[in-house]
C-alpha cells in the first residue's frame, strides 16, 4: 500500500494550494480518508476526514471554512483544498486511509496507511 501525497510548498498568508493523495495497492473506495497536519514541534493534528463514498466530511474547527476535502474514487485520490491560508497552517500534512471506519475518523489511531508527508508553508 502506498499513499503518495503532493501539492505542497510556499504560499503567502492569504493563498490557496490544493493537496493531493494519490493511493495504490487497496482497493481505495473501502477507505475512509483523512488529512493530519503536525507542525514543527508540535504533536499531530486532524484536519479533515471523508467517507468511502465521499460523503459526511468532517473538518477540524481551525479549517471550516477554508479546507474542502473530496475524493475521486475512480483516480484514486483525495483531495484537499486549502483557501484562505495563514502562517499557523504552516505544517507536514499527512493524508491516511481507514478500512475500519468508513465515515473516516478524526483520531489518527484509527488509521492503517500513512502518506509521506506534504510540507506547507504560509509566510505573513
Amino acid at each position: 500500500v502506498q499513499l503518495q501525497a503532493s501539492g505542497g510548498g510556499l504560499v503567502q498568508a492569504g493563498g490557496f494550494l490544493r493537496l493531493s493523495c494519490a493511493a495504490s495497492g487497496l482497493t481505495f473506495s473501502s477507505y475512509g480518508m483523512g488529512w493530519f497536519r503536525q507542525a514543527p514541534g508540535k504533536v499531530r493534528e486532524f484536519v479533515a476526514t471523508i467517507s468511502r463514498s465521499g460523503g459526511s466530511p468532517t473538518y477540524a474547527d481551525s479549517a471550516k471554512g477554508r479546507f474542502t476535502i473530496s475524493r475521486d474514487n475512480a483516480k484514486n485520490t483525495v483531495y484537499l483544498q486549502m483557501n484562505s491560508l495563514k502562517p499557523e497552517d504552516t505544517a507536514d500534512y499527512y493524508c491516511a486511509a481507514t478500512q475500519r471506519y468508513a465515515a473516516g475518523s478524526m483520531y489518527s489511531r484509527n488509521y492503517n496507511y500513512w502518506g509521506q508527508g506534504t510540507e506547507v508553508t504560509v509566510s505573513s
